[in-house]
């Protein structure tokens, strides 16, 4: 019982404290490369969704079961 109420408490802490700490990563960021905090977030959204649209286009490719497929009917 101890030990659920210590996790508990430390999940609400980790929800109290996740946005600060994201508000000070971004504005370390902004600080380091002296740019305002409004565009490091715009860039970091923007190239998120880059990132996630090529994986999703390549994942696809890539596909482990896919690949299997691929080799086995090369080999037949």
């Amino acid at each position: 019982m101890l030990m659920l109420s210590f996790v508990r408490a430390f999940a609400v802490s980790l929800a109290v404290l996740a946005p600060l700490a994201m508000k000070l990563a971004t504005w370390m960021v902004a600080r380091s490369l002296n740019m305002p905090e409004p565009l490091v977030r715009a860039t970091g959204l923007f190239m998120f969704v880059q990132v996630q649209a090529f994986e999703n286009s390549v994942a696809q490719s890539l596909c482990p079961v896919r690949l299997v497929r691929r080799l086995k009917s090369w080999f037949r």
